[in-house]
């Protein structure tokens, strides 16, 4: 476990108690440098407690590893995560433990906890190491809890813990300048708390000898010419948006500018009452993600992404429209011909036959490869790999693919469940597996040091993605593969990132050579900004959840326009899941019969089934057995606000205009507690 020069350098300011952010390459080693830190911080102080913060499930145990081979049996560690079976409160957990690895979202809901067991305070303690610390932005997790920090530091406190941030990529915030960079870097910094953002400078040639970067290649394709599948896919949507009457609405189809356009329109429609045209939105959206699946991969993916759309609105659909059974008549008079077009292997997708020449290039040498495919929605990952489990050349190969997607709910396509993702994990470090088809879940902290190409497939992301999925190739002699159709905005993007790289390391070398008083002064301005800033936006929330009274706000079906019921009928339970406690509201809504699965054990509660409208079929969320009493709970984006001052539709319950009560089990049950 012993350190390298370069390592033992970017520490030293840690080990003299100060706040720094260590900027090292992805498989430089940061956690390992970090790891002793955290050893000799323990060994040092008297009572210390560490608390590691990570942004992912599965580097929850892929530190713990790390952490135990450097610290040893002296040391107790104990780890938490979203997928924790039954266990102590958190506050409990951290007393008696000198080591904390878990995911920053239980330490912010320990912080604001009103339970003895569960409740911590930053106070506690001593040093407090930041995993992919780039991400302590605007209103990230990382940045709700280090703004705990900021408040009482500005307000004299001085039982704070020392922050240790790591990161191999600052980003520039957006900005195109070298200015700008500076400024977001800077922010960062201040965020954090840091006295300086530190990487290797004596020994920068060891670093650049132990951690070669992969080496990158341009795979770029010709579009499909002809494409008669899209070219149909178009005539559809746009005979739908000429019955819309909307010439306002661009025809860029297949785009993500057009998705987020028609996603904008379903809102408008829904705060208007135009259900029409909420309709139409509704599936112009389904349009263009098949086509965008049409131009990532194959048509019979595109197609049946929108079959199985179809299928499931005439099985979910209590009342259909007319205007609903226009477009699903639509459909079906050009499912033949669509069909008979996705099935014609003259028009494959170019980018496909790019990709399987790199899998056969890489798979067919002498030593064993392991590579990641980067993509960018779940749908894709999955159509991926069932295009590469259909070609016996990359099969002959040896290639066992399985794909890893993030485990958050997804109306479009099947979540993996956490547990999913740690087994997917294993089996490809192990060696099981030998290519992931991943999604940016796999982008920060994956380590397997035996990955030695990297796919980046068609994708539109910023340069700390580019950066992050770039350095999971940790092998020698590694590839980096980016694959785009020519003159694409996928390949101007991935460019451009290029040259943000370069201005993110411009910025960062100037701020390390700022004078340290002129350093100190301009932290301590981001700061009092900040602090600032936030008391602002409390206060306007403060004032928006005031803005109406419960009682006067109707809640109405996003899909049908149904009144069911009113905001004085809500609770929250574990201060982020709403329920409806009225005990008539089930006169709306059926359940399934089958429970939805969630990876996950709650202190109080389990899932029942899905609930949805009685009268359309909408998804509302899902009931929650809560000490044994059947609570619906329910997703806002299934539900429109009718407001005294007009309709309403919010994306979060955090942003409703009236305030919502915590449940009160023994009064706000009792009509099914007595039953």
């Amino acid at each position: 476990m012993a350190l390298r020069s370069y390592q033992w350098e970017v520490i030293l300011p840690a080990l003299e108690g100060k706040n720094i952010i260590v900027w090292l390459p992805t498989g430089a080693g940061k956690t390992r440098a970090a790891a002793y830190v955290a050893k000799r911080h323990l060994d040092m102080v008297d009572g210390a407690k560490v608390a590691v913060l990570v942004n992912k499930v599965y580097l929850v145990t892929q530190h713990k590893e790390e952490f135990s081979q450097m610290l040893g049996p002296k040391w107790n560690i104990v780890t938490m995560s979203g997928d924790s079976g039954p266990r102590a409160g958190f506050g409990h957990m951290t007393r008696i433990n000198d080591l904390v690895i878990c995911t920053a979202e239980l330490l912010r809901l320990a912080l604001i906890s009103t339970e003895e067991e569960e409740h911590v305070e930053l106070s506690a303690f001593s040093l407090l190491i930041v995993d992919e610390c780039h991400h302590t932005q605007k209103d990230s997790v990382y940045n709700v809890i280090l703004s705990h920090y900021l408040e009482r530091k500005l307000q004299g406190a001085r039982n704070l813990p020392q922050v240790l941030g790591l990161t191999a990529s600052p980003g520039t915030g957006g900005a195109t300048t070298l200015k700008g960079a500076k400024k977001h870097i800077l922010q960062l910094c201040a965020n954090l708390d840091t006295c300086q953002i530190v990487s290797p400078q004596k020994h920068r040639e060891q670093l650049e000898e132990q951690n070669p970067q992969p080496s990158k290649r341009y795979e770029l394709s010709q579009e499909r010419n002809p494409d008669p599948f899209g070219d149909l896919l178009k005539k559809l949507m746009g005979e739908i948006q000429d019955r819309l009457e909307m010439p306002e609405l661009s025809r860029d189809f297949g785009s993500q500018r057009y998705e987020q356009q028609v996603v904008e329109l379903s809102n408008e429609a829904a705060e208007q009452g135009h259900l029409q045209q909420r309709v139409f939105a509704l599936h112009l959206r389904q349009y263009n993600d098949a086509l965008l699946i049409h131009g990532t991969v194959r048509a019979v993916d595109a197609l049946t992404s929108l079959g199985s759309f179809y299928a499931e609105e005439r099985i979910r659909k209590v009342r259909v429209l007319p205007v609903e059974g226009w477009l699903l008549r639509l459909f079906d008079e050009h499912q033949e011909a669509l069909t008979l077009l996705a099935s014609d292997t003259r028009f494959e997708n170019p980018k496909l036959g790019d990709l399987e020449q790199i899998l056969q290039e890489q798979f067919s040498t002498p030593e064993p490869s392991r590579g990641i495919i980067f993509t960018r929605t779940r749908q894709s990952a999955h159509a991926l790999l069932l295009w590469l489990q259909e070609q016996p050349r990359l099969q002959q190969l040896g290639i066992k693919a399985q794909v890893l997607t993030g485990a958050g709910h997804s109306s479009q396509t099947t979540h993996m469940t956490q547990r999913e993702q740690q087994e997917v994990i294993q089996r490809f470090r192990a060696g099981t597996l030998n290519l992931l088809v991943a999604t940016s879940v796999a982008e920060e902290g994956l380590d397997i040091p035996h990955c030695n190409v990297i796919v980046r497939y068609s994708l539109l992301t910023n340069e700390i993605s580019m950066i992050q999925a770039r350095g999971r190739a940790r092998a020698n002699q590694s590839v980096y593969s980016f694959v785009a159709g020519q003159g694409s905005r996928e390949l101007r993007r991935e460019q451009t990132n290029e040259a943000l790289e370069a201005l993110m390391k411009q910025a960062v070398t100037e701020i390390q050579r700022m004078e340290e008083t002129e350093y100190k002064a301009e932290i301590l301005i981001l700061q009092l900004e900040a602090v600032s800033q936030r008391k602002a936006q409390a206060a306007l929330k403060m004032d928006q959840r005031t803005e109406f009274q419960a009682d006067t706000v109707r809640l109405l079906c996003t899909n049908c326009d149904e009144p069911v019921g009113y905001g004085s009928d809500l609770r929250k339970v574990e201060g982020t899941h709403h329920v409806n406690v009225n005990p008539n509201f089930v006169f709306y809504y059926k359940t399934s019969p089958k429970p939805v699965t969630i990876d996950r054990t709650f202190k109080d509660w389990q899932p029942g089934g899905s609930i949805s409208c009685r009268k359309c079929g909408e998804a509302w969320g899902l009931e929650m057995i809560y000490k044994s009493v059947k609570l619906p709970a329910l997703k806002i984006r299934s539900l429109v606000l009718d407001t005294p001052g007009g309709r309403r539709k919010v994306r979060q319950w955090s942003k409703v205009p009236f305030q919502v009560a915590d449940l009160d089990y023994l009064r706000d049950c009792d009509s099914q507690l007595t039953k």
